[in-house]
């Protein structure tokens, strides 16, 4: 039996991945911010927390419940969160406070509050939900694909010290999945847009609100695709999740060569003639 907490799972992504999990007989410490969600029935074992995970020293407090209540946790999903679109300077600073406080200071805070269970366990999968965004970002969600961005680098950076103590790291980018992820629940709109940013932002909303109900994902493959890799012995740093997600990473990463390259000769011209 495999144990999870799991942030956010009374919708999208974070509820297909805690009923994947029940249904395999599988123990989930769940949070929601409000109300109970209805799983089918499995074989698995739910305990449901309420709490805002803004709230830092409420999520601290979550993971302690759930260590009591389960005696460990083997694999801890950071999902929760929301995007904010909308051109960069029209955001506030309430607003962007609030999108850095749940999308990446509660997953700190968090990880920083399991840690030291992890650790005397020897073992456990940090999984942190980011998003394509925050590799290969784009107009009209400057501040979501920040936020991300600084989730990968996290990840990134945390795998590093804690593969000695037994303990892996997965940073999860889906692209667009089928969830309500566009709706007003889980995403959030800078104030009334500048006409000044009509043919960059302007075209981004109007496309976000064009794919809402129709992207390509399937939260239940991508919950899925996830119970793969964390079960792997050899699970991924980096996890794509989308056709869409896999064309955006290659076509960054392409643009990112091709640059260094033109630029290379620069590169090499700061460092001191002999090398010393």
């Amino acid at each position: 039996m495999t144990t999870w907490f799991i942030t956010g799972i009374s919708r999208g992504l974070g509820y297909a991945l805690a009923k994947a999990a029940l249904a395999e007989g599988d123990t989930v410490y769940g949070t929601v911010r409000s109300g109970t969600p209805d799983f089918p029935a499995g074989r698995g074992t739910l305990h449901v927390a309420t709490l805002d995970v803004a709230d830092g020293d409420a999520a601290e407090a979550a993971v302690q419940d759930a260590f009591a209540r389960m005696g460990r946790i083997d694999i801890l999903v950071n999902n929760a969160g929301y995007g904010l679109l909308g051109a960069i300077e029209k955001a506030s600073d309430a607003e962007v406070a609030r999108l850095f406080a749940v999308d990446l200071f509660s997953p700190f805070r968090i990880i920083r509050a399991a840690l030291p269970h992890l650790r005397t366990q020897g073992s456990g999968h940090i999984v942190n939900i980011t998003s394509i965004a925050g590799r290969a970002p784009g107009v009209g969600s400057g501040l979501y694909c920040a936020v991300k961005f600084a989730l990968e680098g996290l990840s990134a950076s945390l795998a590093l010290e804690v593969a000695p103590l037994g303990i892996k790291v997965t940073a999860v980018a889906p692209g667009s999945f089928r969830t309500n992820f566009l709706s007003a629940s889980s995403v959030r709109w800078s104030e009334s847009e500048d006409p000044a940013y009509a043919a960059s932002v302007g075209s981004s909303s109007a496309a976000f609100n064009a794919a809402d109900g129709r992207q390509l994902g399937d939260p239940d493959r991508a919950a899925r695709a996830i119970l793969t890799a964390v079960r792997s012995d050899n699970p991924p740093l980096h996890l794509l999740l989308g056709s869409d997600a896999l064309r955006r990473a290659r076509t960054k990463l392409d643009a990112v060569i091709a640059e260094m390259d033109a630029w290379k000769e620069l590169t090499l011209s700061t460092d001191f003639p002999d090398g010393k």
